[in-house]
């Protein structure tokens, strides 16, 4: 399924507003515009992706670029940052002027499920099938909206390193819980403080975080300026906050009734989601696909293994896309 080719991907990249938030979307591919309107020759399937939190579209670059070139560059790729992660461009606000209010509390974590159903909405033909690829707090967001909007036409869902249970009692949310829940307000001086950084003493301050990583995608050094940005920051530990509190219990009825569509895939040594939480979903659902890493890839897969992770998924969807 991939293509030899070495010709530059096709990517386009928008900054939008959907439901009153700011937004960032990346396509791959030459269609720029889904919706019923644009013409007849419409693809039948977009892959989607479902970002993690820091929901920042531009972690995801390399993941979509090479996802796109392993499916022979015939369906649009898709990545759509959470509401308000991104640092809007000159001339554009963090939330949209107007007396509409489009949606309460857009940067919560049900706020952040409406916002994709509402981008699928406004953006995407109803006859297009759909391939969701959800990473982290973007499968508890995906089994949402597939709970929500079962007129969706998903083909399938992906979930990579999924959080959609338990976070606030795994050991990364012990850890974390207190400062998000109770303390976050204190992060936001420094934030603002480093904000008056020149550009290239941040990307020297990120590139000094990830040094112990062998290699590191560039697209992630220059993304992760954003969090240099207080209103992003507020943003992201706000929908951080939620995650701890609201994502307990795993919701097992969704997952009854899609598992044929679901593939699940967990990390051995995911402190986010560890491995006992694997064993217990593959004991109360034998006859799902649900796979367990073998590979060591890190939950923060697309900081060094976003081309691996899009090898495998091209692969694990082939029997699906022979049937289109």
């Amino acid at each position: 399924m991939r293509s030899g080719s070495e010709e530059p991907v096709p990517l386009h990249e928008e900054f939008i507003y959907c439901c009153g938030a700011a937004t960032h979307v990346l396509k791959c591919g030459p269609w720029k515009d889904l919706s019923k309107d644009e013409s007849k020759n419409l693809p039948r399937l977009l892959f989607m992706i479902i970002p993690g939190n820091p929901g920042l579209a531009g972690y995801y670059r390399t993941f979509i670029q090479a996802l796109y070139c392993g499916l022979n560059q015939q369906y649009p790729v898709w990545v759509v940052s959470h509401a308000g992660h991104c640092k809007p461009p000159s001339g554009m606000e963090m939330i949209e002027d107007t007396d509409i209010k489009e949606l309460e509390d857009v940067f919560g974590l049900n706020g952040q499920v409406e916002h994709k159903l509402n981008f699928l909405k406004k953006n995407v033909s109803k006859d297009i099938k759909l391939v969701l690829i959800a990473h982290s707090i973007g499968c508890y967001i995906t089994l949402e909206m597939m709970k929500r909007a079962s007129e969706l036409q998903v083909l399938r869902s992906v979930l990579l390193f999924p959080t959609i249970e338990r976070m606030a009692q795994s050991p990364q949310g012990k850890l974390m819980t207190p400062l998000l829940c109770k303390l976050r307000y204190a992060l936001y001086m420094p934030v603002y403080l480093l904000s008056f950084l020149p550009e290239g003493v941040k990307a020297s301050l990120v590139r000094f975080a990830l040094r112990g990583m062998k290699t590191c995608d560039e697209s992630s050094i220059t993304t992760s300026i954003n969090l240099f940005s207080v209103d992003c920051i507020a943003n992201i530990l706000y929908m951080a906050s939620q995650e701890m509190m609201k994502v307990v219990e795993r919701d097992s009825t969704t997952i009854k009734q899609n598992l044929k569509k679901l593939i699940f895939y967990y990390g051995t040594g995911d402190s986010w989601c560890p491995q006992h939480y694997y064993d217990e979903i593959k004991m109360d659902f034998p006859d799902g696909d649900i796979r367990l890493c073998e590979k060591g890839l890190r939950h923060a897969f697309v900081l060094d293994a976003s081309k691996e992770m899009a090898a495998m998924i091209t692969d694990w969807l082939q029997e699906d896309l022979t049937k289109l």
